[in-house]
Order: structure tokens, then C-alpha cells, then sequence
């Protein structure tokens, strides 16, 4: 059994997301695993690309896409999270009348995404500091879209640093959008819809669309690890 199926309540966790779109792991990742996965960023080995988010226009701060093979506290949680993820993902399929359907595997959902042309991976860590923030955004890459990903805090906020509060805005039919705060701590994930999520209203099941961001950094070091489970053209 995996970190991630062994520690998690995948009860709990299902019935937020079904409720809300994202859940918190609890406490998974010990402080000297972030720290071991946050010191990796300054190494040029590793990672396949390099962001500055303020050359595109996504905020500011910088990210790199870690190449394969993933470090294997990575592909760990990877390869852990998306097997209980992917019944989650076709219960909603379902619930939205798609006739997609995701494999039951991590291994068969990447075959099929290397299939369309995307071999990329994409996990990725994520540094930011003072006066950093990140736009709004889904991360979708490719025709084939995983509809869940997850995002870890590796610092700790009020001690490392101030600000930089993780957000998730869903848009709601007829209404305005309602943004939500993810009070997240050190060592902990997120797991949140990519692109949209199935909730029912007095007409039946429609799609509430969500995008999430970080809130501007006003002081310290804020590091993050970014799990999603397709890979990109």
C-alpha cells in the first residue's frame, strides 16, 4: 500500500470534493521531506524546463517542470494519489453525462496521454517570494485532461513566510463567483477539480467551473510541489 492510500481518509476526502471541488490530505509530507524536495529547485538536473512567470503574464515568482524519472518521493505520491482519484474522476464523468471514462491506473492514463502526443511531464515545484503571487488558472496541457490534481505546501506560512495564501475561485450559474482561502500548512496538500466539477441545483447536475491562484507573498519563502496527472504536448 502506498503513503498516500495508507494515510488518507479517502472518505472524508471525496465528500469534500464532491461538496466543494478541493479537500486537505491532513499532515502527509514530514518537514525534512519538504525540505528535501524544495532543495532540489536551485539544481539545473532533474527538471525540463524552467518558468518566470512574469515573462508570460501568470504573476510572479518562477516554477520548474521536473523531468522523468520523477524523484521518488514524487512519483510516490503520484502514483498513490491518482488510483483512489480515479474513481472520484469517473463518478463525475459520470454525473455530467460524459461518456469518457479514466483508466483505473497512473500507468495506463500516461500511455494514453503519450498517445495524443503528450510525453511531457508535469509535476512541478514552485518558488515564490516577496511581492510574488499566481494568477488564476487551470493547468490543462493537452487534449487529455486528468479532472484532479494536488498541490503541497513545503514551507511553513507565519514562519517562513507571510501571505501567500493558496485560492480556488468557483463560477456559479446566475451568481457571482465565491472565492475560497485553503488554509494549508507545511507538509500538507490540496486536492482540487483542474478545470470543473459536477454539483446539483434545483434544474439537476451542472458544471461549476474553478481556477485557483496564490495570493501575494508579502514576506519569506513560500515553496510548493504541484502534482497533475496528465502529462502535456
Amino acid at each position: 500500500m502506498s503513503l498516500a492510500q495508507a494515510r488518507l481518509d479517502w472518505i472524508r476526502i471525496a465528500a469534500e470534493l464532491d461538496e466543494r471541488g478541493w479537500a486537505l490530505t491532513g499532515p502527509l509530507l514530514r518537514p525534512e521531506t519538504c525540505a528535501a524536495i524544495a532543495d532540489l529547485y536551485p539544481r539545473d538536473e532533474g527538471f525540463r524546463s524552467r518558468v518566470v512567470m512574469a515573462r508570460h503574464g501568470f504573476g510572479r515568482g518562477e516554477y520548474k517542470y521536473f523531468s522523468y524519472p520523477l524523484p521518488e518521493v514524487v512519483q510516490r505520491l503520484r502514483q498513490g494519489l491518482y488510483g483512489p482519484l480515479s474513481a472520484i474522476a469517473n463518478r463525475w464523468a459520470e454525473q455530467l453525462g460524459e461518456t469518457r471514462r479514466f483508466p483505473e491506473t497512473l500507468d495506463a492514463m500516461l500511455a494514453r496521454c503519450r498517445e495524443a502526443g503528450q510525453a511531457r511531464p508535469t509535476p512541478l515545484l514552485l518558488t515564490y517570494g516577496p511581492g510574488d503571487y499566481n494568477c488564476l488558472h487551470q493547468d490543462l496541457y493537452g487534449e487529455h485532461v486528468f479532472p484532479l490534481q494536488a498541490a503541497f505546501l513545503l514551507d511553513e506560512p507565519g514562519r517562513d513566510f507571510d501571505g501567500g495564501e493558496f485560492v480556488i475561485v468557483e463560477q456559479r450559474p446566475r451568481q457571482q463567483s465565491a472565492p475560497a482561502v485553503v488554509p494549508l500548512r507545511q507538509g500538507e496538500g490540496v486536492i482540487f477539480a483542474v478545470r470543473e466539477r459536477p454539483a446539483r441545483g434545483a434544474r439537476g447536475v451542472h458544471r461549476r467551473i474553478l481556477r485557483h491562484g496564490v495570493s501575494e507573498v508579502r514576506g519569506g519563502r513560500r515553496r510548493t510541489l504541484g502534482v497533475i496527472f496528465h502529462d502535456a504536448t
